[in-house]
């Protein structure tokens, strides 16, 4: 067996330099390379390269008079330094990867592969043997491993190709998408530095490089950007008005944040609502407080002569409530003088109501959640309770539960199960002498009488948290419910209840004073009441004084309808039916002739012809026992009504609530947590608005930019 040594002296004599390439592949094909290791192997095809292109160099520089010089030139690919090319056959050679000793295609004949698919192996980390060779000794030429047996660090040359570029552009996408996850969740930005993220990320995308809080921040606010175009564009193409509602939430910081939330109809007739801005507010007690958020939000939106309501859900004295109706009369001097300024959020007032009967029955709510808690927290008593309660056959069904006190709802809960079993309660001390101190007779009146306050309130506030969709057009109906019964109850002996209907009273009335216009005209436009539900519930609570009260309500609305009927023809691309482009050109080329304003003056000021509004308010109800769709019906009914369809749409627009269907109970005002509360305001705007944005992406997104989405999948 010849020494590796004499193997070189052999293939470096003369007449080897000048034997043919099959010649030597002979000679490396013997049985003795076969029985070489793989290191001998790689050294012995290196020194046949390199002597090979010694005598090709050599060859050139002293051409024969019958040989053309060659034109092969140095491979210089950094590609080479982790592969080596083999013959396997005369017309057939392979390049072989030095790591895994995976075979790629090299030359067949003439024809030559190229090293493109060389990187792809190296750049994208598919080569397999490091993960399999951790400490097994490396061959010549491999990239040598660290200390935490992982590859060292690549050669600082980078490839000018495709590869690259398509390598940095997953590196960017991956990073958006861990953007995307911070803000879908609401994870703290400060855990892509953590190492446990970092060693999760790392396992799916062995590229990824650990970035910083500011990057990842960044990233957020770039995604918040891009989403927030789309939006722009979702917006300018609404064919109606937007109604806006503010919510306010406290921080720990001594400022307070504005939400606010933007609803239109859109031009499917089907409701929508975008958060629109976050705003820091440092002095949320100012006048100027709610007025400089809604100013800024318009702004930033373009949404001046377009504001028709707004709804809030934050205690504002009076001189706020001017600065607030001041601003919706100059940004839009049509809308009946700003008075369409909803007052507090419904939501807001039934909570309100309802804490300041609990407030009156504190002390008996006490006892009342004392005899539960003894009851439900021991099952010894639960039992007895239970045995007391079959041998007095009370028939309730009703189980006791202690309430949650951050709802009124779950105290209005217990209050009732428990009165359904004051029987059991007030003989619970002779069965059980351990029970003390529980409500008397003349407390359980009580709580029965604060049950009767609450029953309206809990309707109502229930009614707010269940129903989908536009819910102003029924609600007029379950405030009147709630100001009729208070009004009842003022002959009871009782002071408990002659101070707590007095308080009642005079809310509900200041309640009613502040967006009575408005919930009225939203009933107005339900075909099954229209006008005539307004007069019944006035003739009932104002007797004789009814028709007065009546004809406010009838004539804001004709003064609506009016400012409706002005606006200049043909409409512009904010009232276009559709928001169509193809339906605006077409109207502008009928209204060419000039005669379609005049049919509109015409129809205005003839006095032979009725309006739109009075033909509809003449015609008889629709059925009301059933369900039906309010806004379908308008839409239905858009060729009929063609003015007083656009007037019904930013009506029903309105919202009476601003609260989320699981906050409509909620007796505190929401408070940012401390980790939010420690961002940049700019931040916390930009994450709540992309995630509400990104929940409802699929309608945000508007058709243009998904067929621009569509369009970049064709081409990649």
């Amino acid at each position: 067996m010849a020494t590796l040594e004499e193997k070189n002296q052999l293939i470096g004599t003369p007449e080897n330099q000048m034997a043919t390439l099959e010649e030597k592949n002979q000679l490396i094909t013997t049985l003795e390379y076969q029985m070489l290791t793989l290191e001998e192997k790689n050294q012995l095809v290196a020194a046949l390269e390199y002597q090979m292109t010694t005598f090709e160099e050599n060859s050139r520089s002293t051409p024969g008079p019958e040989t053309q010089p060659s034109k092969r030139r140095k491979r210089k690919s950094m590609v080479w330094e982790h592969f080596t090319i083999e013959t396997l056959s005369s017309d057939c050679r392979r390049a072989f990867c030095k790591q895994c000793r995976r075979s790629f295609a090299y030359s067949m004949g003439s024809k030559v592969s190229g090293t493109s698919h060389l990187k792809r192996h190296i750049a994208k980390g598919t080569c397999l043997a490091p993960l399999h060779n951790q400490g097994n000794r490396q061959t010549p030429g491999t990239p040598k491993m660290n200390g935490n047996s992982s590859m060292s660090d690549p050669p600082r040359r980078r490839y000018r190709s495709r590869d690259s570029a398509s390598i940095s552009s997953d590196l960017d996408h991956f990073r958006q998408k861990i953007a995307r996850m911070m803000i879908m969740h609401d994870y703290p930005l400060h855990m892509v530095e953590h190492p446990g993220f970092v060693n999760f990320v790392k396992s799916l995308e062995p590229r990824y490089d650990k970035v910083s809080f500011n990057t990842v921040q960044g990233d957020c606010i770039s995604g918040y950007l891009r989403e927030k175009q789309n939006v722009m564009k979702f917006i300018e193409c609404l064919p109606g008005r937007v109604c806006l509602t503010l919510n306010v939430w406290t921080s720990s910081q001594s400022s307070s944040y504005v939400f606010i939330t933007g609803h239109f109809i859109d031009g499917d007739w089907k409701p929508q609502r975008r958060i629109l801005n976050v705003v820091m507010e440092p002095y949320p007690n100012s006048d100027e407080a709610l007025s400089h958020a809604v100013a800024s939000c318009l702004s930033d939106w373009s949404l001046e002569g377009k504001l028709f309501s707004i709804t809030f859900n934050y205690p504002v004295c009076e001189p706020g409530r001017e600065n607030l109706r001041s601003l919706l009369c100059i940004k839009n001097p049509l809308i009946i003088n700003g008075q369409l300024l909803f007052g507090n959020c419904s939501a807001h007032a039934l909570s309100s109501f309802a804490k300041d009967v609990l407030w009156e029955g504190r002390e008996i709510i006490k006892k009342v959640r004392y005899s539960v808690k003894y009851v439900k927290t021991t099952q010894s008593h639960e039992q007895k309770f239970r045995e007391l309660k079959q041998q007095l056959q009370v028939p309730s069904e009703k189980g006791l539960s202690l309430d949650n006190q951050a709802q009124w709802n779950t105290t209005y809960q217990m209050l009732v199960a428990a009165s359904e079993l004051k029987e059991v309660f007030s003989c619970l001390d002779t069965f059980d002498p351990n029970y003390k101190e529980g409500p008397s007779m003349k407390d359980w009146k009580r709580v029965d009488i604060m049950c009767t306050y609450l029953k309206p309130l809990f309707d109502a506030a229930n009614f707010l948290a269940s129903r989908t969709g536009p819910t102003q057009n029924t609600f007029f109906h379950e405030v009147w419910k709630m100001h009729d019964l208070y009004h009842s109850i003022t002959s009871h002996g009782d002071p408990f209840v002659v101070s707590l209907a007095k308080i009642m009273q005079e809310k509900m009335d200041k309640y009613l004073k502040d967006c009575i216009l408005a919930l009225a005209i939203v009933a107005v436009m339900d075909p099954r009441f229209k006008m005539k539900l307004i007069e019944f519930s006035f003739l009932r609570f104002y007797g004789e004084e009814a028709g007065k009260h009546v004809k406010i309500i009838d004539g804001g609305l004709h003064e609506l309808f009016l400012e409706y009927v002005r606006l200049p023809h043909p409409l512009t691309s904010a009232y276009a039916e559709d928001g169509n482009f193809e339906n605006n050109t077409r109207t502008e080329e009928i209204s060419d002739n000039g005669l379609t304003d005049c049919d509109v003056y015409v129809e205005t000021t003839s006095q032979n012809t009725k309006s739109e509004l009075e033909q509809y308010l003449e015609e008889s109800l629709l059925p009301r026992h059933q369900e039906m769709d309010v806004l379908k019906w308008w839409e239905e009914n858009k060729l009929k009504y063609p003015t007083l369809s656009k007037m019904a749409r930013d009506i029903l627009t309105m919202q009476v609530s601003t609260a989320e269907p699981d906050t409509v109970f909620d007796t505190e005002i929401k408070e940012l947590d401390s980790y939010r509360s420690s961002l940049r305001p700019e931040t916390v705007g930009a994450l709540v608005c992309a995630k509400d944005w990104l929940r409802y992406g699929s309608e945000a997104s508007t058709e243009v930019s998904n067929a621009l989405a569509e369009v970049k999948g064709l081409g990649s």
